[in-house]
């Protein structure tokens, strides 16, 4: 794998593995792409780890109906009417503009990687 997409992937892992948005599962799958690369740096290797990841991480990126369904019901009592209404208008608005998933830091770096190895479309 070249440097460019090695950093790339990279990124997008230290992400996965690290923000509070991140399932339990997300968050394991990132930190064994870190350590499988650390233990073999071999095209082999970081292209096997490299798929793995993305496997877990199919289907995982919220989409953006999902995140309008959020708003729209338990957001309310979790975060309150206000911040819920706000962010339904801002996710109502990125779908308008032809957003498809999710746009925290684990799904907005899921997609990412899912994309740029094309499992699906941004």
């Amino acid at each position: 794998m070249k440097k460019e997409l090695f950093d790339y992937v990279a990124e997008r892992a230290e992400v996965l593995a690290t923000n509070d948005a991140s399932t339990q599962v997300t968050k394991d799958a990132a930190a064994a792409w870190e350590a499988a690369v650390a233990a073999d740096a071999s095209d082999e290797a970081v292209a096997a780890a490299t798929d793995k990841l993305l496997d877990v991480l199919e289907g995982r990126p919220t989409t953006i109906d999902g995140v309008i369904a959020f708003a729209e019901g338990p957001a309310k009592q979790l975060m309150g009417e206000e911040v819920a209404a706000a962010m339904l208008a801002e996710q109502l608005k990125r779908k308008e503009a032809g957003a498809k998933y999710c746009n925290c830091p684990s799904c907005t770096a899921a997609s990412e990687l899912l994309a740029k190895f094309g499992r699906i479309e941004l």
